[in-house]
């Protein structure tokens, strides 16, 4: 999308509002990987502005009413324009952002210092000296307290001790009582949660990387299978042990697409689905990704470590229909008569390659979408949506459109469905289920793995696209299969609740009606920014902390820095060096409510390569031999693991009640849950 063609424009019969915010031009973000996210200011007085939006010569408008720091999906426009209501004169920001396949648009208003005690006026500077500290709000008189990440003990005298940050704490102390042991109490708000694309992770069975004719491109090998796999994480459970991690969301292990799409805007290299989000079966594990033998083993040694996980699920769309499918499972049709076939696309299709003038989207100029009888042998129009034969064509709301033109599943149809056609021509588990419909067929053979394997909880991508009964529905026969797997095997078991967090994108810290549809917490997408902001000073995101904390009394968010279809965090230089990258491990382990580390934050992993797909250097592989001979990565990886290893020591942490302490020449606060309590203090850099 071009910023030359993105308005917003609101109209108003205020004069005050006369030289406000009419057909101004949005700027992209400056991150490479943030192409599709614009942003524009302006001050505004405080009344009524309704809201309309223009790209590509297109009305659009919010499809819902728009509150300020909360997304809205937007929708062409149709009869009057819901209103924005400001209730103060400010300078406000707005987000368009592209990336979650709909136009999303998002209203804020730049802060204003206030003059009060919670306001960092100047960030402190370390000078390399032992600090005496206050900590008489926190501990007792004579009580002895540890910096846990130095191990240095002191007792408290007249309400204070005296203590040296470590060598490689960048002027961090964290203090807890010196008679506090390891608990090992899980408390989900205090959850730190490890997401890792597995294909990209390590390589245990190199004897799957090449599974259904798969294979390499030659090229940078951007969308390519990677080799990571279930053996490979078992491998590594270890590591993530000794990190501190009590919680393992792994991509989507189930069975994609076998072939390749074009990848980029351009086409210029093969995508497969190696990150779990083009589902071709969901009762048969990917063969890449390895075996049920090879799941079980790697649920029974997450859950002797204490570590729960999470499979990543899709309910919203299927995988995208590839030559390798179209030749398995006798799909489809082609422009190309019968002796141009082997000439054309070879002896294997999957095997074509662009020639000169052509790009890897250029074999969709072979396939007739139109013929509806070659299509009826794949999903089916009774199954998905797409704009292909006579099936039914996408929309444009958030329910049942096409995302990044992959085909709708009609989870919202209430007509009982049979099995799609092409499964009988394949390896499968799946069978014909009575009157059952689309989302029964889903939710059927998703909960079907938590039943077997005891799978303690799902990461839900695309949430705002699927209706939200359907996800109550998922969440309430996941929780019966996980408690029949528990009475089976009560040595396994943690005995918890099923645990459901849910991707709709630009949620924040508030509690929305997902909270009464089966989630138990939305991710955060405010926070990456939020921590952005505070990289050059660690006390910066005190008020972010105490809203977080005054916020979360009844419910639960899960905070990211890094994501694989958001930003690498260190991605820019100005972000890359070892000062801010502690400080970033800083601001999201210390953070109240669940926490999220993108596989490789602990480690500096490196952003990838990209093609004309800015998104995919966030999946670069996991830089093991760097964490194994490179001191500065270690020392890095080293402050991750204290942090989180006193997260984990600590309830508190992210469950407890935060209170920014005054202090003289440091920041400090603490959390305080019951008898759990803990001080931070953070000397300056």
């Amino acid at each position: 999308m071009k910023k030359s063609l993105l308005y917003l424009c609101l109209f108003t019969s205020s004069a005050a509002f006369a030289q406000g915010w009419q057909h101004t031009h949005f700027q992209h973000f400056n991150d490479n990987a943030e192409s599709n996210l614009f942003q524009s200011q302006t001050p505004l007085e405080k009344g009524n502005y309704p809201l309309t939006f223009t790209f590509d010569n297109q009305c659009y408008q919010p499809q819902s009413a728009v509150k300020l720091n909360q997304t809205v999906s937007l929708i062409p426009c149709s009869g009057e324009a819901p209103q924005l209501r400001l209730f103060r004169q400010g300078n406000y920001i707005a987000q368009i952002d592209m990336r979650s396949g709909t136009p999303t648009l998002r209203i804020g208003v730049e802060q204003r210092a206030e003059n009060d005690n919670n306001t960092v006026k100047s960030c402190p500077v370390w000078n390399k000296q032992p600090i005496e500290i206050d900590v008489s709000s926190t501990f007792t008189e004579g009580e002895s307290v540890r910096d846990f990440y130095s191990g240095q003990t002191a007792k408290v005298k007249n309400g204070k001790v005296t203590m040296m940050p470590a060598e490689n704490a960048g002027g961090l102390i964290l203090l807890e009582k010196s008679a506090d042991k390891k608990t090992e109490v899980f408390d989900w708000k205090n959850a730190t949660v490890y997401f890792v694309l597995t294909d990209r992770f390590h390589n245990g069975n190199p004897a799957n990387d090449n599974s259904y004719g798969r294979h390499k491109d030659g090229m940078q090998e951007i969308g390519t299978f990677h080799g990571g796999d279930l053996q490979g994480l078992t491998a590594k459970l270890d590591y993530l042990q000794q990190l501190g991690v009590n919680v393992l969301w792994i991509s989507s292990p189930l069975e994609q697409m076998h072939g390749w799409v074009g990848g980029g805007n351009k086409g210029d290299f093969p995508h497969y689905g190696y990150h779990g989000y083009y589902h071709l079966d969901w009762t048969k594990l990917d063969a890449n990704m390895g075996t049920e033998a090879d799941l079980k083993n790697l649920m029974r040694q997450a859950h002797r470590r204490g570590i729960r996980v999470l499979f990543d699920v899709v309910m919203n769309h299927t995988g995208y229909a590839t030559l390798a499918d179209m030749q398995e499972f006798n799909f489809g049709d082609f422009y190309l008569k019968p002796e141009e076939m082997t000439a054309t696309l070879g002896k294997k299709w999957t095997n074509w390659q662009p020639k000169k003038g052509q790009n890897w989207h250029s074999f969709n100029d072979f396939i007739k979408f139109g013929d509806s009888k070659a299509w009826q042998n794949w999903w089916g129009k009774d199954w998905v949506r797409a704009d292909i034969g006579d099936y039914d064509s996408p929309k444009f709301d958030d329910l049942k459109m096409s995302l990044s033109a992959l085909p709708d599943l009609k989870t919202e149809s209430e007509s009982a469905v049979k099995l799609p056609r092409f499964f009988q021509h394949k390896n499968t588990n799946a069978k014909e289920l009575a009157n059952a419909k689309v989302r029964d067929y889903l939710i059927t053979w998703l909960t079907d793995w938590v039943r077997r394997y005891g799978v303690d909880g799902f990461r839900v991508d695309t949430a705002k696209h699927v209706e939200k009964p359907t996800w109550l529905a998922l969440k309430q026969a996941s929780q019966q299969a996980l408690k029949e797997w528990q009475q089976k095997n009560p040595q396994e078991s943690f005995g918890d609740d099923f645990w459901m967090t849910g991707e709709a994108w630009g949620h924040g810290v508030f509690k929305s009606d997902y909270y009464q549809n089966g989630f138990d917490a939305m991710i955060n997408f405010d926070f990456q920014d939020q921590a952005k902001n505070a990289l050059d000073c660690f006390a910066r995101i005190d008020p972010v902390y105490q809203d977080m904390s005054n916020k979360l009394k009844d419910f639960n968010v899960l905070s990211y820095l890094s994501s694989h279809d958001t930003r690498l965090f260190f991605h820019s230089d100005s972000e890359r060096n070892a000062v801010k990258q502690k400080t970033a491990a800083n601001l999201l382990l210390l953070s109240s409510g669940a926490v999220q580390i993108y596989y490789g934050d602990e480690s500096g992993r490196e952003f990838g390569a990209t093609g004309s797909d800015p998104v995919q250097g966030t999946r670069s592989d996991m830089n093991w031999k760097e964490l194994q001979n490179d001191q500065s990565k270690q020392a890095l990886h080293q402050h991750w693991q204290k942090l989180a290893q006193f997260r984990q020591r600590h309830r508190a942490v992210g469950a407890g009640v935060h209170q920014t302490l005054k202090s003289e020449g440091y920041f400090a606060f603490s959390r305080t849950l019951g008898e759990d309590k803990v001080m931070v203090v953070w000397a300056g850099n």
